[in-house]
């Protein structure tokens, strides 16, 4: 297991010196500094009085501020999710085939590593790096919110941080594929097929009810059967930030569902692997 952590170490070495990291962390600074700055809220008792963002009127209604936070944490959690999600899909698409170029992986397995710990390793990088830009980014909504409203919560770093959960499964399918064709866009197009088609195995039973029975109702129903259902999943997501109507029995089915679609990407990729030659 050192082993396999030393390979996602140096995944993150090698993410942190990319520029398209430190252009995603320099936007996010960004965006925070402008709520800092620019986002002015009456708060007076516990209730926010009035709102302005650049000078404009927001609102003026007075709202409790839990009231008034909530849907904001709610928002940035959905934005989160799906933003994220395809962001990661086309950034950190290039790992896996930069990992499998020629010489590089020859020069890989000359070492005293086993190609399981590789693409474990490899797979336990990408993952602690969607984590720490979420937490980076939800973290950051939080202090500045806080500490103009004095409103307190973890509900937003936890809704997105659950949301890591959806990833596993996208970038588990983009490790599979990088060992079949090794190609950064085909990677990228297959995380983004299966975000999409876990919105549709959310929405099985109601898209089935669309459609004519036969033979493409029925390669419907088992073609979604497998994909994790995501919607779903951003919904407790977003549920968990707004701190609303929150199930965390339905939610660890989700997870759990996530992950079994994770690991059995993972299996294939790891047949691939092994019976693959350099």
């Amino acid at each position: 297991m050192r082993i396999t952590l030393h390979v996602a170490r140096d995944l993150l070495r090698e993410a942190l010196a990319r520029n398209w990291v430190l252009g995603l962390l320099v936007g996010i600074t960004l965006v925070l500094t402008v709520l800092g700055l620019f986002l002015r809220l009456d708060v007076v008792d516990g209730a926010i009085a009035g709102s302005k963002l650049f000078g404009a009127m927001l609102f003026d209604d007075i709202v409790s501020t839990d009231k008034a936070m909530r849907p904001v944490y709610m928002v940035a959690a959905g934005i989160g999710f799906f933003g994220g999600a395809m962001f990661l899909a086309v950034a950190c698409s290039d790992f896996a085939p930069s990992l499998l170029s020629p010489g590089r992986i020859e020069h890989l397995l000359s070492l005293p590593v086993s190609r399981w710990q590789l693409l474990l390793g490899t797979y336990l990088g990408v993952l602690a790096l969607s984590a720490l830009c979420t937490a980076y980014g939800a973290l950051g909504i939080t202090l500045v919110f806080g500490f103009k409203t004095g409103f307190w919560t973890t509900a937003l770093l936890g809704g997105s941080l659950l949301g890591v959960a959806g990833f596993c499964a996208l970038y588990a399918a983009m490790l599979t594929s990088a060992l079949f064709v090794r190609s950064a866009a085909a990677s990228s197009a297959v995380g983004l097929l299966v975000l999409v088609m876990g919105i549709l195995a959310s929405a099985r039973a109601p898209i089935e009810e669309t459609l004519e029975p036969g033979l493409g109702r029925t390669l419907f129903h088992y073609g979604v059967q497998p994909f994790p259902r995501l919607w779903k999943l951003a919904e407790q997501c977003i549920r968990l930030a707004g701190d609303e109507n929150f199930n965390p029995g339905l939610t660890a089915r989700l997870v759990a569902g996530s992950l079994i679609f994770s690991l059995g990407m993972l299996a294939i990729a790891a047949w691939r692997f092994e019976k693959k030659d350099f």
